[in-house]
């Protein structure tokens, strides 16, 4: 009789102010079976975020120095990205509400652009160009800014928007904000 055990990861999503958050992260050479489990670790660990969601997490944010990150697509799956560079940005941009694994509670006002060209190495070690639109654009950004230590407070002070605080739940069970002054 085989006996299976469940390893519980021991992975976790860092908070700033985290000095390891603000990392420059290293070019990834091969994708090796060890990146690969990695990778399924920190899907895994994404998916375990559900109010709010988790729809990506990069590498840095787990105490990691490579250049990569993981994301959710439109069809609820999700994919790792490695190098990921962004090419070029639409002029059209959009203003949304954006928060981070690394800053729970806090949700701040950013423009970004509505669209993005991206290239990237896949699972497969294959080079990726492609152009992303919508939410997918806005999450590839947002983890970008994480590979080269920039967290999305730092563009909420830049644009000098508006950031909020999670203060607690209305009756149907919805988050109430709190603005917080910056």
């Amino acid at each position: 009789m085989k006996l299976i055990i469940d390893i519980i990861s021991s992975m976790e999503v860092l908070i700033a102010p985290n000095n390891k958050l603000r990392a420059q992260t290293k070019p990834v050479t091969k994708v090796t079976d060890a990146l690969k489990n990695t990778i399924g670790e920190m899907i895994k660990l994404t998916k375990t975020f559900i109010d709010p969601e988790g729809v990506g997490l990069a590498s840095t944010q787990v105490g990691l120095d490579g250049k990569y990150f993981v994301a959710k697509l439109k069809n609820g799956s999700f994919k790792a990205f490695f190098n990921p560079k962004i090419l070029s940005f639409s002029k059209k941009q959009k203003k949304m509400f954006e928060g981070c694994l690394s800053i729970p509670n806090y949700w701040g006002e950013i423009f970004r652009p509505i669209a993005v060209t991206v290239s990237y190495m896949d699972l497969n070690g294959n080079q990726v160009k492609e152009r992303l639109t919508g939410l997918e654009a806005h999450i590839f950004q947002h983890e970008v800014d994480h590979l080269s230590g920039k967290l999305f407070m730092d563009l909420v002070m830049e644009q000098q928007g508006k950031l909020y605080k999670v203060v607690g739940k209305d009756r149907a069970g919805a988050d109430v904000f709190e603005a917080v002054p910056l």
